[in-house]
């Protein structure tokens, strides 16, 4: 990763995450865990061994807090906080306020964003993990053999630590797309969309997961022209259809126009634009801008660290490891978005809990029995958790779902944010929860609510006895259980059920 020269808070940043004059400790004769990568779950498994009294080490070759703080979770969320403000700004005239145009200092709204990030970097710095006991080695670790990891610092120093038991957890990076002319346009990806001082006039956003939707989103608020061009048919692609059709709408409200199902052919660079040329239903598209970013996914960072050397199987889609986190080395984990899959902080998080509890106590921890919510932040925002109607062979069991509206909830009325619904998915038999899509105003906050109901296995319908604040957006769910629980009476019980209401009427 990049950061901006000279600017106060990137180098606040960099000394705290990734400070040039780390002296590196002198290794300690045997590590109980040497931790490779300094994202969320080196960092989560080094503080809890560390503080279980086991000798830790921990090697970073570029900037602590990986993703999630540098270029992933925290300035994206600062970018999205601005852009949400921006709506209620041109809304204004609903509410009886004085409208605007909601114009932005982009440069302003920047470096907020970059002073956030340093302000929230100590807590994943070098200086404090030290201080809780870890070694902390800034440079490259590659593995030497099955038990040692050699690191690589600035000037050629080398050290070398053997280990009783490592966890592998060196993140990703942003896929490259192999296309003819990609070179020559030079994208930007998640690394440095981030270092903008200028606002692009015309922005062409490439693939229309997470990443590219809030981006794009927030882009287009700001003033950019923004296109986006994905390969899949709709957006958010592992999403309920409803649901992301619902994000769909939202954006082209926005001015975002969207070209989904696109063959990318080729990108051209000329004197005055990046050409991005494109098939769509048979028909030949040429979209023109001045910035280009690439959201096209993350592949696993596995070259570059000798993983063969260390007995540990590993392909392009990441490191293999078993149902709990161990790979083909037994002395050797690996956690995080390095495995493929869920490549999510709180996922990362909960990986390194379950690895630390089978190293160090024996344990039983299982990737498989997590339950892993997600959440993209557009606005609407998109939750979900568990299985979709789509999912049935993996629940083997016949599935049913349940839907209700925001529109229908007394506080999205009054608040104007009525856009969106909550759909729940149960096995049809039992009633018992299995999955929940959130489409809607604070739904990443919602979903934890059926999270919790897959975790402990409860019925649809025990919703209905749960007392929500009125008014709550969350009442939602209660509404949910009363459809479940008159869903499941037989006829004869729901005739009677209403001849008693209209009675006491």
């Amino acid at each position: 990763m990049s950061l901006l020269p000279n600017n106060e808070y990137d180098n606040q940043l960099q000394q705290l995450v990734g400070p040039g004059d780390w002296q590196s400790p002198e290794p300690q004769r045997l590590y109980d865990l040497v931790v490779i990568g300094g994202g969320t779950a080196g960092l989560v498994a080094a503080a809890i061994a560390v503080g279980l009294g086991a000798k830790v080490a921990l090697i970073e070759s570029n900037l602590m807090g990986g993703d999630c703080l540098n270029y992933g979770c925290v300035p994206s969320k600062a970018l999205l906080a601005v852009s949400h403000r921006l709506r209620y700004l041109r809304d204004a005239d609903e509410y009886g306020m004085p409208v605007t145009n909601g114009d932005v200092d982009f440069g302003k709204v920047m470096q907020r964003l970059r002073k956030i990030r340093a302000d929230i970097a100590h807590h994943d710095g070098a200086q404090r993990f030290t201080d809780l006991g870890v070694d902390v080695f800034i440079g490259h670790g590659k593995f030497l053999d099955k038990e040692t990891v050699h690191v690589e610092m600035d000037g050629g120093a080398m050290r070398a630590l053997q280990f009783k038991r490592c966890l592998i957890a060196t993140g990703a990076h942003p896929t490259m797309l192999p296309i003819e002319g990609i070179d020559d346009v030079s994208p930007m990806s998640n690394h440095d969309i981030f270092n903008l001082e200028e606002l692009p006039k015309r922005l062409a956003v490439i693939g229309a997961g997470p990443i590219g939707v809030e981006m794009a989103q927030s882009f287009s608020r700001f003033g950019s022209e923004v296109s986006v061009i994905a390969l899949d048919d709709q957006v958010l692609p592992r999403e309920d259809a409803e649901a992301a059709q619902v994000v769909t709408e939202a954006l082209q409200q926005d001015g975002v126009k969207m070209y989904l199902g696109a063959q990318i052919s080729k990108f051209v660079a000329t004197d005055s634009a990046k050409e991005i040329h494109f098939e769509l239903n048979g028909q030949s598209h040429v979209v023109e801008a001045d910035a280009i970013l690439l959201a096209t996914g993350r592949s696993p960072n596995v070259d570059d660290v000798d993983l063969a050397k260390a007995g540990v199987a590993f392909d392009k889609l990441g490191v293999k490891v078993n149902d709990k986190l161990r790979t083909s080395n037994p002395r050797i984990y690996a956690a995080g978005d390095v495995i493929g899959g869920v490549q999510f902080t709180h996922a990362a998080d909960a990986m390194a809990r379950i690895v630390v509890r089978n190293a160090f106590f024996f344990g039983n921890g299982k990737l498989s029995d997590l339950v892993i919510p997600w959440a993209t932040y557009c606005d609407p925002e998109l939750a979900q958790v568990g299985l979709q109607l789509v999912d049935a062979d993996k629940a083997l069991c016949e599935l049913d779902s349940l839907r209700f509206d925001f529109k229908d909830i007394d506080r999205n009325l009054l608040e104007g944010e009525t856009s969106g619904f909550a759909k729940v998915v149960f096995e049809k038999k039992s009633g018992i929860v299995r999955g929940a899509t959130v489409v809607g105003n604070h739904a990443g906050e919602l979903i934890g609510e059926m999270t919790l109901a897959i975790e402990k296995k409860m019925k649809l319908s025990e919703f209905s006895s749960v007392i929500h604040a009125y008014p709550t957006t969350a009442s939602i769910f209660s509404r949910l259980g009363d459809k479940a629980s008159g869903a499941r009476l037989t006829p004869f019980v729901a005739k009677l059920l209403k001849t008693i209401i209209a009675w006491r009427r």
